[in-house]
């Protein structure tokens, strides 16, 4: 087999059909937020960036920066290795007593990603829960389909946010058989929230474990920023929280929050963590002290939900075609891969301004989109030259 002929081969196929993705050299500006600098070619240039998942500004927060100094400073740069050889902080242990504060659990587990602790948590469950079957919204992440695929289990694939369907599949499967229901609270792409309480009710009727991402919620909803569970008064009534530490909090990593026993398990048989270097203690420290800041800061909360309505409505008024949204996420469709990548290319070469677009197969063919975070950041001055680059983007390659 001539390999490198097949690596050009599918890497041409993917550019051809617009679905290659280029990642752009930025360099974000501590303490200048959302601005940043983009190098190319030798060139640097400032640049507006309206696609970060640092949803509050965490990563620029000045208590979260001199944290991570601090533990820096005092732990050195890495932890050491493994948490059960030799990489167990003290940072470690205090942040996992705050998530569980936070989410109001017995315990709670760190990891170095979102989606490992997906990975993880959900390959362990499926794979050592005798016969367990695993029911999962049709549009759950990446990170979460991998670790049901990884746990060997039976999946159920239910329709994405109906509760009737989930009902509907888990009524005809085996009454003793172990379940978890998988779900997300913000789907990222489409910014529509599930009904969490009505998926509660049928995980409590069929005695299934419930397992909610709230990787796009933590941090922005609720009275203390435990994510939309809370929000909505049934984060009691969830059998494990998951979440990150590297979108509303700014950092990087992230966790499962549950009961002491069924931490200690994944903990104990869960290959992710065993076999992974730990977080750096100055990552730990940096990301306890964001929590901390945004457990009260119920000003920031409100900032960024006027923040995001703002936008919203100045895209609708200047006829720009924003997708359905409850939340945080402003999605503006395009419907076609090329133009998408055409209409990115477009906003920073002319106007500064950097937008990703999100083609597949993050999302389905013809729902390409740009996906906007507006942020507490974000100011109308720069919303106005926003929705004035968009006009004239769309107007130039005649987009609906």
């Amino acid at each position: 087999m001539d390999y490198q002929k097949f690596f050009a081969d599918n890497l041409s196929d993917i550019r051809q059909s617009g679905d290659y993705r280029i990642f752009a050299d930025l360099e974000r500006e501590a303490g200048a937020f959302p601005k940043a600098v983009f190098r190319e070619g030798g060139q640097q240039a400032p640049v507006t960036v309206w696609c970060s998942n640092d949803y509050l500004g965490q990563g620029q927060n000045p208590d979260v920066i001199a944290a991570m100094h601090e533990a820096l400073d005092a732990c050195g740069a890495g932890a050491g290795g493994t948490r059960n050889i030799s990489g167990t902080n003290h940072y470690h242990v205090l942040l996992e007593q705050e998530l569980a504060k936070l989410h109001q659990r017995e315990a709670a587990l760190i990891f170095t990603s979102g989606y490992v602790a997906n990975m993880t948590a959900l390959s362990t469950l499926g794979r050592r829960l005798p016969g367990c079957l695993i029911y999962s919204d049709a549009w759950n992440h990446n990170s979460m389909i991998e670790g049901i695929r990884h746990s060997n289990a039976d999946k159920r694939v239910f329709k994405h946010n109906d509760p009737a369907d989930l009902e509907r599949l888990i009524s005809q499967d085996d009454p003793d058989a172990p379940k978890i229901v998988v779900f997300e609270s913000v789907y990222s792409m489409d910014g529509d929230i599930a009904p969490i309480a009505e998926i509660l009710d049928i995980c409590e009727k069929y005695n299934a474990l419930s397992y909610l991402d709230e990787v796009h919620a933590v941090g922005m909803y609720g009275p203390t920023g435990a994510g939309v569970a809370e929000r909505d008064g049934v984060m009691d009534r969830v059998s494990i929280m998951q979440g990150t530490l590297a979108k509303g909090f700014g950092v990087v990593g992230g966790y499962i929050a549950a009961s002491a026993d069924l931490i200690d398990y994944i903990r104990s048989f869960g290959n992710g963590f065993i076999f992974t270097t730990s977080m750096p203690p100055a990552v730990a420290a940096g990301a306890l002290a964001s929590i901390r800041y945004v457990t009260g800061a119920q000003h920031l909360r409100d900032r960024h939900q006027e923040r995001a309505r703002t936008l919203i409505a100045k895209l609708k008024a200047a006829g720009i075609p924003v997708m359905p949204t409850v939340c945080h996420i402003v999605p503006v469709l395009v419907g076609d891969p090329i133009l998408c990548k055409q209409a990115s290319d477009a906003l920073m070469d002319r106007h500064s301004i950097y937008v990703q677009p999100i083609n597949y197969p993050t999302v389905p063919r013809g729902t390409e989109r740009l996906r906007l975070t507006p942020t507490p950041l974000h100011t109308d001055e720069m919303m106005d030259d926003l929705v004035t680059a968009l006009v004239d983007v769309w107007g130039d390659l005649a987009l609906k």
